[in-house]
């Protein structure tokens, strides 16, 4: 017990005493890092998993079987920056859909799944915006955060899957955030909440996987209302794969 005590101790002063960067300096650098990690084209192979609620959701919409915990179905991420990105999922023995995002425009291809949407919400901004200038850019960021009612000026540190994350966001389970890995400047996740009061929280893990090659993280999580409902994970990807324009129509 006093082992326990003294390492919360231990952590407790370390979250004091670190010195936290400014929101404005960890959106500079979060563009920054997107910058260097950018691709022209990426098709990443993978697998979606729907959990809980989110089963009954995508196996009508796939038109399958939902008497099921978990329901996986194959499916593509691909990306075309700036802000052209495209989900689908769905195979030979079911429906295929798909969501697209163009900048603030979105179109669905089958039925609409908000798990997906939501993904699609925050993925494209994050990781595949551009502008002519770092200071454009992080402009743009601070609007997108801003408007999920992300407080960007208050910043504090955390733990993320074991790694130290920036917060930018008031403190509190229950507070819109914006979490950046302290050691990439990566999107981690994001917290907010819609028109409906629906709490969402959607999560980037393990930019280091060679299935992705730092461009995508290699599994994206959908949280809604405290609860995993869907998770993407990469298999294998194609940074130099020639995605036509037709795909990513709005």
């Amino acid at each position: 017990m006093k082992r326990m005590v003294a390492l919360v101790g231990g952590l407790v002063a370390f979250a004091a005493g670190a010195y936290v960067l400014p929101g404005g300096s960890i959106m500079r650098r979060t563009v920054s890092a997107r910058d260097d990690a950018a691709v022209s084209n990426l098709r990443a192979e993978g697998s979606y998993v729907f959990f809980g609620p989110a089963v009954k959701e995508a196996g009508s919409a796939l038109g399958v079987s939902t008497e099921r915990s978990e329901l996986a179905a194959d499916g593509l991420v691909l990306l075309k920056p700036p802000e052209r990105c495209r989900f689908e999922l769905g195979g030979q023995d079911s429906n295929r859909l798909a969501v697209v995002q163009v900048g603030d425009r979105r179109r669905q291809e089958g039925p609409e799944l908000a798990v997906l949407s939501a993904a699609m919400s925050q993925l494209c901004p994050l990781l595949t915006a551009r502008s002519g200038s770092d200071g454009d850019a992080r402009a743009q960021l601070e609007q997108h955060l801003q408007e999920l009612g992300i407080a960007t000026r208050t910043t504090s540190l955390a733990r993320f899957g074991g790694e130290v994350a920036y917060v930018l966001g008031d403190p509190g389970e229950t507070k819109p955030q914006f979490w950046v890995y302290k050691d990439n400047f990566r999107p981690a996740r994001v917290r907010w909440s819609d028109k409906a009061g629906t709490a969402w929280d959607v999560r980037f893990i393990d930019y280091a996987s060679a299935a992705t090659g730092g461009a995508l993280p290699r599994s994206i999580e959908v949280w809604r209302g405290g609860q995993r409902v869907m998770r993407f994970t990469a298999i294998r990807s194609d940074a130099r794969t020639v995605l036509a324009e037709k795909l990513f129509t709005p």
